[in-house]
């Protein structure tokens, strides 16, 4: 087994429920390597969550096709960037200075805030995809889960880590390179321009994920002065929502 195909099995064990080799292994190095593959575990993602979209439009009415596509989206992972989303929202939405914030993230329990941005999220993931042909609905969940998980590396490039103890996160936090972002980047790239190849509307979703990105890291900056693991999830949430809207906008016109 090659060294890089091991670290990108490790990425698939450690962001989704998916199986591996056990001859993969768990090790701090294949941790610390494993976020340049985050945007590539988005399309595996993206891909089971795409089938499972088309074979369900041939069989259902859009809604519940759209509806069992998301479920499988989140189920893949863990449903660990909503975690992320409601912990996040929870946080900042409850919170009026840093301590007090990172101790409403902590907290299990699910607030308002943290519900409204779940119901938001997966109610407007179903409702673009339902509103879509089944091609662009596909190629929007291939191209959405690879360059949403984008947004949370480039948050984890400009921002430190803040919280002490350890966290699922925090491994990845030690040492991103610039050699894992240049890989990460990439991959959200070409998969961002197949996408755009295939259907120009897609661009149309660029600037307003791209403001999305901006203003979560500016949220970030202001209320935490860095980011959490937390954070990193509901990054990818609001940008893959941010790019299926501006595409429906878009592909709308």
């Amino acid at each position: 087994m090659s060294a890089q195909w091991r670290v990108f099995l490790a990425a698939v064990q450690y962001f989704t429920r998916l199986p591996v080799p056990a001859s993969v292994g768990h090790s701090q190095q294949l941790l610390d390597d494993a976020a340049r593959y985050f945007p590539a575990v988005g399309t595996l993602v993206g891909v089971a969550s795409a089938a499972t979209f088309f074979v369900g439009s041939l069989l259902l009415p859009p809604t519940v096709a759209a509806l069992l596509a998301v479920g499988v989206a989140v189920w893949i992972p863990g449903a660990f960037h909503e975690d992320g989303l409601a912990d996040a929202i929870d946080g900042i939405g409850g919170g009026y200075e840093r301590q007090r914030i990172l101790e409403i993230m902590r907290d299990s329990r699910i607030g308002t805030y943290g519900a409204v941005a779940l119901l938001l999220s997966i109610g407007l993931r179903v409702s673009i995809l339902a509103a879509l042909p089944v091609d662009l609905g596909c190629l929007l969940l291939i191209v959405g889960h690879t360059c949403s998980r984008h947004a949370g590396i480039v948050l984890m490039w400009l921002l430190p880590y803040v919280r002490e103890d350890e966290s699922r996160a925090k491994p990845l936090s030690r040492s991103l390179s610039l050699n894992a972002m240049l890989v990460a980047s990439s991959t959200a790239l070409v998969a961002f321009a197949l996408g755009v190849a295939y259907e120009p509307a897609l661009l149309g979703g660029l600037p307003l994920a791209l403001v999305a990105q901006l203003y979560w890291y500016r949220v970030l900056r202001r209320n935490l002065q860095g980011y959490t693991g937390d954070c990193l999830g509901a990054a990818q949430q609001i940008t893959e929502v941010s790019l299926g809207v501006g595409l429906l906008a878009a592909w709308s016109i």
